[in-house]
């Protein structure tokens, strides 16, 4: 008995409680994003704070950079969003949900693909950054996915989809089995937020439509 209770002292000792704070938070953030919540902002906040300390920890420099840039974008977001969710009687609206032209992200994937490269290539020969043209290509797409969550655009969900699936290799190979746990439900929830922002922002053209007077 006495075995066991030592057993599981040292497994609970040896749990990484602070990675698995910012994974039940970021759990949140992706949650409330997908239904529209501002309080998903607050979320981010906390969980980027904790993840810029986890990721520099392992040496994963780009993560880090970007979970810092995410704090500024949670407190962006949280401005944002409250600017659009409140009218003047106080009474909460429709999240004013847009669409880019395919064109524009194709246009915006190719000069993201090269600001990637430039840096990946400074990363890997400048700096100890493990996996460093990967982490860098993550994290050029992550910081551009963020500002079109900010803005409500749809198509953000399907940067994430792939976004989440790479980085979902990068995280088993540095043991952080947490991360790799949210990011494989991270995946699921942008496919969730994605097919629910789709149906309001098809709801939200179909109210634009002028009536047909008989």
């Amino acid at each position: 008995m006495t075995d066991i209770l030592s057993d599981v002292i040292i497994y609970f000792q040896q749990l990484p409680w602070l990675e698995l704070i910012a994974m039940v938070l970021s759990l949140a953030y992706v949650c409330l994003a997908a239904k529209g919540s501002l309080w998903c902002w607050p979320a981010a906040f906390f969980s980027t704070a904790l993840y810029s300390y986890i990721f520099y920890d392992v040496l994963l420099l780009m993560d880090s950079a970007l979970n810092a840039y995410y704090l500024v974008m949670a407190i962006y977001g949280y401005w944002q969003w409250s600017k659009n969710t409140s009218s003047q009687q106080g009474s909460t609206t429709t999240l004013a949900i847009v669409s880019w032209s395919t064109n524009w992200h194709i246009k915006a994937c190719l000069m993201l693909a090269v600001i990637a490269a430039l840096l990946g290539y400074f990363m890997a020969n400048y700096t100890q950054a493990d996996f460093a043209y990967l982490d860098t290509f993550t994290t050029v797409y992550a910081l551009f996915a963020t500002y079109l969550v900010t803005q409500k655009v749809l198509e953000n969900w399907l940067y994430w989809i792939v976004i989440d699936v790479v980085s979902i290799y990068l995280y088993i190979e540095k043991g952080l089995v947490p991360t790799t746990v949210l990011f494989t439900i991270f995946v699921a929830f942008a496919s969730y937020g994605y097919l629910k922002w789709l149906t309001l922002y098809k709801q939200s053209a179909i109210n634009l439509q002028p009536e047909v007077s008989s």
